[in-house]
């Protein structure tokens, strides 16, 4: 539980008291204190509180290393400026950073307490490459024997793979032990014949699928095929996702094992209309479904695999009216989500061992890092919407933010029209839609020449000359005209009033409405369609011979 500042208050004063040791740093700090130093104390601090099996280490900036005393301090009194320090110190250690940094008013000086995490059991924190350490008060490299201690730490075992004894081929779910033979022979259909798959007993396809262990069922097998029922074998953990949808309307609902099935159901819950993008110089609109199933599966199916069931959390998907925001507790496990998005990196190691080989093997994951940048990031990118953003802030949880409206439909223009963009010139464009500044100079001039970057630096931004003009707009929508349900109502509204209708008033009524793009064969087509369409639905019905038919309302 976070501390209230005046429990702050209190610890702030008996580390003052205790004064410096090899988890506290004490600095008057003004706005010019390198963020590199900040780095290495905080390489140092990590290291050192793993080392003495401290909860934290702390720097203090705003108090007087000689005399002790407090004097406060002017580092980045800007709110965001100053938290916007944790993504660059994480950008420097492969995602760790500061578990939070307490601003505090003690007799009129301003403090900054920045709280420090252990460095994570076996993984020593890095700076830039480097190793630190302290040497009493001293800023220090970390020597051979440190860093061995902490490499050599013994990691908490996959809980993924834990053996539930009581657990029996009776707690999974029949169609999801079927469906999974199906993706499992798809996966492997080059290798095992399907006839050796189909031949081999519901144990033997769980042992060669990875889900159990000599035939007993793990965590895994009941979280991926369980069925609902059986999830107390996984208490205290909660294998449980949630739908929430934030907005005007409110609802939820929570999904259980097996996940090989519950996820397309919550999926299914998720609204998808299409939304609509007006090209440049283009009266014919495209449209696209607000999510793709393979995206957001993707996200899901990595909150799963990732997911610290340790922690006891629930998965939680909210959607709010403009984006899906994706929540799964514990912290991102190996590296930072950079590396995945610029470089494809292949993890190295994973918190669920045991669960992500299983889901590998079922088509649910890739193993190789491919699903972040290939089919998040650029996923969204072929569909000309925003791209994703990770929220690792929270050393408790990661969430990640999908985005399901157009923020800047120049941005979106600048990508259909230039379909030979590369992926670094699209992040670059969607940062500049996001008001990041665009620091790469090199890139913004060659942008800028392409005509989709206008503005000097710091302030480049997107072209003004990718907007659609507003007489494009007017010739849109008289070129798009109305749609079905329109035509369908003022139909519905004349035969109230008249009682019936012939089919030349009903032409009437209608031509001057439909599409200009409409020849007058393809506007007449059109009304029979549409008089037809209503017919089937049982809202109006017809009297009399072809020549002579008159509408009347049911």
């Amino acid at each position: 539980m976070a501390e209230s500042e005046t429990q702050l208050k209190t610890i702030l004063h008996g580390l003052i008291a205790r004064w410096e040791d090899e988890c506290v740093e004490f600095k008057e700090a003004n706005d010019n204190f390198p963020t590199s130093d900040i780095g290495k104390y905080l390489s140092a601090l990590g290291n050192e509180a793993n080392l003495r099996q401290q909860a934290r280490g702390w720097l203090v900036f705003g108090v007087a290393n000689r005399s002790r005393k407090i004097v406060g301090t002017r580092y980045r009194e800007d709110h965001a400026r100053l938290h916007s320090l944790k993504k660059q110190i994480a950008d420097g250690t492969a995602s760790t950073t500061f578990r939070e940094i307490h601003e505090l008013d003690v007799d009129g000086c301003r403090v900054l307490m920045f709280e420090i995490p252990p460095a994570p059991q076996g993984i020593p924190i890095s700076w830039n490459g480097h190793y630190y350490a302290r040497d009493h008060e001293s800023l220090t490299a970390l020597s051979d024997t440190k860093r061995e201690e902490i490499r050599n730490q013994v990691s908490e075992p996959d809980w993924s793979a834990g053996i539930v004894a009581e657990a029996t081929l009776a707690d999974l779910h029949p169609q999801a032990v079927a469906k999974s033979r199906v993706a499992y022979t798809q996966k492997f259909s080059e290798r095992i014949p399907s006839e050796t798959i189909a031949g081999w007993s519901d144990a033997e396809f769980l042992d060669h699928a990875k889900l159990t262990i000599q035939g007993q069922l793990t965590r895994t097998a009941l979280l991926l095929l369980g069925k609902s029922e059986s999830t107390h074998f996984l208490s205290p953990s909660v294998a449980e996702m949630t739908w929430n949808l934030d907005g005007e309307e409110r609802a939820y609902e929570h999904f259980h094992p097996p996940f090989f099935l519950t996820t397309s159901q919550l999926y299914r819950r998720i609204r998808n209309i299409k939304l609509t993008l007006l090209p440049a110089d283009s009266l014919i609109a495209i449209e696209i479904p607000k999510y793709e199933q393979r995206i957001v599966l993707e996200a899901l199916h990595n909150c799963i695999a990732h997911q610290d069931y340790t922690l006891s959390e629930r998965i939680i998907v909210t959607e709010r009216p403009g984006e899906l925001i994706f929540q799964n507790a514990g912290s991102f496990f190996d590296g930072d989500p950079e590396q995945y998005i610029s470089t494809a990196q292949t993890p190295s190691r994973y918190r669920n061992r045991f669960l992500a080989t299983a889901m590998v093997n079922l088509r649910m994951i890739d193993t190789m890092g491919f699903g972040i940048s290939q089919i998040l990031f650029r996923g969204q990118a072929s569909r000309y919407l925003p791209l994703p953003d990770f929220d690792t802030s929270s050393p408790e949880r990661v969430r990640l933010h999908l985005a399901g409206r157009f923020l800047n439909e120049n941005y979106s223009r600048a990508i259909l029209a230039h379909p030979d963009l590369g992926f670094a010139e699209i992040r670059a464009l969607d940062d500049l839609q996001k008001n990041r500044p665009l620091h790469d100079e090199k890139l913004a001039t060659a942008l800028k020449r392409r005509g989709l970057v206008e503005g000097r630096r710091p302030n480049f931004r997107l072209s003004s000359s990718l907007a659609v003009e507003p007489e494009q707009k007017a010739a849109y929508i008289k070129h798009r005209a109305f749609d079905d349900a329109y035509f369908c109502d003022l139909i519905l509204k004349y035969l109230a009033e008249f009682k019936q209708a012939t089919r030349s008033e009903i032409n009437r009524l209608l031509e001057e409405k439909l599409s200009t793009a409409l020849n007058q064969k393809q506007k007449n087509r059109k009304i029979g369609n549409l008089l037809q369409k209503m017919k089937k639905m049982d809202l109006i019905f017809k009297k009399g011979t072809t020549k002579s038919t008159v509408w009347h309302p049911k």
